[in-house]
């Protein structure tokens, strides 16, 4: 069995969510880095996104059903994040998971972005700090929402979630890109993502589909995770 590094080099990420008739892609852009036998950087580039951009395509006319308090209804882009401190940004890189100790975020990061101005970096060290032998982190809404509270987002009509990926030195695997999937008394009413995922230097686009998901309420809207046994 070939033997990734977890996270190596600089990983470039940007995540969009497009709306119906919509002729513009935002991107985000995040960096993470580990160190050690296994070291590793990775940079997620988003337009639209501190830590992670997303852009959710969706049709008007679902898009004008939205009834909840956190309905998206009169826009054509949903970033999660597009530059650092964006009015524009959703969700929070607040979800920490695993091996959380050996993770840090830079989300002004402003080396080498896919598009806008700044880039989120991640540096993940896999010293395995907590035992878990894996790290991940999701964006949440509201912060540190792990489904004990009302707050997703009704992105009802999203068809898919766009992102561009990068690798720093090339070779870096991330397990899982996903959207959802947190559960609690407030859980997210589903989950869709892809993995795993082998790192080039150059950006690259990948999509999350999301036709036919059940959207109507998502507090994670977006996670990444990385093992270091894979």
């Amino acid at each position: 069995m070939r033997r990734y590094a977890a996270l190596g080099g600089v990983l470039g990420l940007s995540v969009v969510l497009f709306a119906a008739g919509c002729g513009k892609e935002s991107s985000e852009q995040t960096t993470f880095t580990s160190e050690g036998n296994t070291a590793s950087a990775v940079q997620m580039d988003s337009k639209n996104m501190s830590a992670v951009k997303a852009d959710i395509t969706k049709t008007a006319e679902k898009a004008m059903e939205f009834t909840p308090k956190n309905v998206v209804t009169e826009f054509r882009m949903f970033p999660i994040y597009s530059d650092d401190n964006s009015p524009d940004n959703h969700y929070f890189p607040s979800g920490w998971m695993g091996d959380f100790s050996d993770v840090s975020i830079n989300s002004a990061h402003l080396e080498n972005p896919h598009s806008g101005t700044t880039s989120m970096r991640i540096r993940y060290t896999n010293k395995a700090s907590q035992g878990a032998r894996w790290a991940g982190v999701y964006w949440q809404n509201p912060a540190n929402n792990w489904g004990n509270r009302a707050g997703g987002y009704d992105l009802t009509g999203a068809e898919k979630l766009t992102f561009w990926v990068r690798g720093d030195k090339g070779g870096e695997r991330i397990e899982e890109f996903k959207m959802g999937g947190i559960n609690g008394e407030y859980s997210d009413t589903d989950i869709a993502g892809i993995g795993p995922i082998v790192l080039t230097t150059e950006w690259k686009q990948y999509t999350i589909n999301l036709e036919g998901k059940d959207l109507s309420s998502i507090i994670g809207g977006f996670a990444w995770s990385a093992n270091l046994d894979f």
